[in-house]
């Protein structure tokens, strides 16, 4: 499992560069793919600048993937059988099963960052956390403030996304239907909403110039919360998902359907691991987020 943006923390990725010298050459190789020092906006910030969505994506995107290859250099047998990302995350799980290469995984995350931040600068939208409200009413709280439920993460927590004062007015809603809490998120804009649509198409034109293969094992979709098909249809739900709701919820239900009892997220945070405790609190979740967490994951699965 892959993190999704809101994951960045400024020095991510650090100590498992100072650690592993395999791990700093996939921070060069990102360098020299973007033609600027990603490195060290992730190591050393300002946070202000890794928060910029077009930093964001790229950099969690990058910690993920060398969070993936230094377990998979630390466990030689290291075998896995699906992947599946939250949001930018899916891009990376995409890549982790050969869809996509690297560096043109890379570069496409800071594009659809940019092509995010640009939507965000002209729409002015906000999103939510709607906690201890079940996906009904909230859908109901939506309906009647006009706005989107942006990502369905786990029971109990719901992301709404839209219009700055509706998002207000739906975080009032919500409360008098008895949510715990609606707590605004420190975003740019709305994501996962119509208001990210002008950011679609130029994320099409640039996914057109990109070859894709089929997966090499199953990559679970955020739209439709089922594997992905074919490298055209791959295309299509990337396009899409800018604009749809993250059915992470959905996803990891479908995995557990399958007989999936063991998950590792990769990547800064620990959000993806926390989700599925909550769907599913007998599966075995492992992370790799530094040094440390590397290191408990390599025991438990040696």
């Amino acid at each position: 499992m892959f993190a999704g943006q809101g994951a960045q923390v400024v020095g991510m990725g650090k100590d498992l560069a100072d650690a592993h010298p395999s791990a700093w050459q996939w921070f060069e190789r990102a360098n020299t793919a973007l033609g600027y020092d990603l490195a060290t906006v992730c190591f050393q910030g300002p946070e202000s600048e890794l928060t910029r969505t077009e930093n964001a994506q790229p950099g969690i995107f990058l910690v993920s993937w060398v969070a993936f290859e230094l377990l998979k250099e630390r466990l030689p047998a290291f075998e896995f059988q699906a992947t599946a990302g939250l949001s930018l995350g899916e891009f990376t799980a995409l890549t982790a099963a050969g869809a996509l290469s690297f560096e043109d995984g890379l570069r496409l995350v800071r594009q659809r960052g940019r092509f995010m931040q640009e939507a965000c600068d002209v729409t002015g939208g906000a999103m939510a956390a709607i906690i201890g409200l079940d996906e009904a009413p909230t859908r109901e709280v939506c309906a009647q403030a006009g706005v989107v439920l942006a990502n369905l993460n786990c029971p109990g927590q719901l992301v709404i996304s839209g219009g700055a004062e509706q998002i207000a007015r739906a975080c009032e809603l919500a409360k008098a239907r008895g949510a715990r809490r609606a707590l605004p998120l420190p975003v740019a804009g709305a994501y996962h909403s119509p208001l990210m649509a002008s950011a679609q198409a130029k994320l099409a034109a640039e996914l057109g110039g990109i070859p894709i293969q089929a997966p090499a094992v199953p990559v679970i979709s955020n739209v439709t919360a089922q594997p992905h098909q074919a490298p055209d249809s791959i295309r299509a739900r990337l396009v899409e998902q800018v604009t749809s709701s993250v059915r992470w919820e959905e996803s990891v239900r479908y995995l557990l359907r399958q007989g999936f009892s063991r998950f590792i997220e990769l990547g800064p945070g620990t959000a993806l691991s926390g989700f599925l405790k909550r769907i599913d609190k007998n599966a075995q979740v492992l992370n790799v987020a530094d040094v440390p967490s590397l290191e408990a994951t390599v025991r438990a699965l040696a």
